[in-house]
């Protein structure tokens, strides 16, 4: 076994790299053999929902705890301070008009960036009471915001305010016109990442609340869902962030131990193909890079990346 603490901060990459580990003959059509992950930022406290500025070329991300969002710009590798305070931002995400949407969970809303730099609350409330902390976001195919809200933020003083919940815990949906959100999914414990499948006909839902961690497939048209399924279950730790990509495989961030933490990769079967090891653990993933081609994962105290032989949904 090589030593992570030298394999990650003074040793160049090796070629295949050891922490890309294949569970099943199709992830090898997903990876490159000569791309390593990198770490391409560090010193915050808890990163989370990373998103891609294709037009700015950099990414942008969530450091709860710091009440901060921070910025990697891709041609000059330099690391800066985005936004401060964030309302401890959460997850993220653009908008089909290239707006920035964030889940903020000191304020308990979502709130989108216009061009011009000013905030739209989106959400702060159903039914007149209070959200619990929205968590993470994602677009429709039809425009629409789905986002998550668990209680993590309300939990205690360290990613947001300890407060009461006063509603329980749900998936909700903003149509593309804005109004009061809709809810969508009730059930899971705690709520957290959420994606959809390149066609739009299933969407996926992580449930943080369970050990081990459980994903769920849902079956979607035209803003409405089905029963779910389980997809799959995090043996051995949790999920937290999920995205897919072009051809419908399920990238997961993973929470556990040793040789489990990192990234898990699902077939649309449910079948884990592959992993990413990192030394942290996982919170989210987005694809990003002018060919969209490039994972990028927050991961406790740092962010990372890799070349991957595959573009996102």
């Amino acid at each position: 076994m090589y030593d992570r603490s030298t394999r990650w901060h003074d040793a160049p990459g090796a070629y295949p790299d050891p922490a890309v580990v294949q569970t099943d003959p199709r992830f090898a059509d997903l990876i490159l053999p000569f791309a390593t992950i990198e770490r391409i930022a560090g010193g915050c406290r808890w990163t989370e929902g990373p998103v891609w500025f294709g037009d700015q070329r950099c990414l942008v991300w969530s450091d709860i705890p710091n009440n901060r969002m921070m910025k990697w710009d891709e041609q000059s590798g330099d690391v800066s301070v985005w936004r401060r305070p964030s309302n401890n931002a959460n997850g993220g995400t653009r908008d089909t008009m290239g707006r920035l949407v964030t889940c903020e969970h000191l304020t308990r809303r979502v709130t989108r960036t216009e061009h011009d730099g000013s905030i739209t609350v989106l959400a702060d409330a159903f039914e007149g009471r209070r959200l619990n902390s929205p968590n993470d976001v994602t677009v429709a195919p039809d425009g629409s915001l789905w986002f998550t809200d668990p209680t993590y933020g309300i939990l205690g003083d360290y990613e947001g305010r300890r407060a009461d919940p006063e509603i329980a815990t749900a998936v909700y949906r903003i149509d593309p016109d804005g109004g009061e959100p809709t809810r969508m999914v009730t059930g899971p414990v705690q709520p957290n990442g959420l994606c959809f499948s390149p066609d739009g006909a299933t969407f996926y839902l992580v449930d943080t609340g369970v050990r081990p961690g459980l994903i769920y497939a849902y079956p979607h048209e035209d803003g409405t869902l089905g029963e779910p399924r389980r997809f799959c279950v995090m043996e051995g730790g949790s999920s937290d962030g999920i995205a897919c990509d072009a051809v419908g495989n399920v990238w997961a961030a993973a929470q556990g131990d040793d040789g489990y933490r990192g990234v898990h990769v699902f077939a649309p079967d449910g079948t884990d193909i592959g992993r990413l090891l990192l030394p942290e653990q996982c919170s989210n993933v987005e694809f990003g890079g002018p060919l969209r081609n490039r994972l990028f994962m927050t991961a406790s105290q740092s962010v990372y990346s890799l070349f991957v032989n595959v573009t996102g949904a």
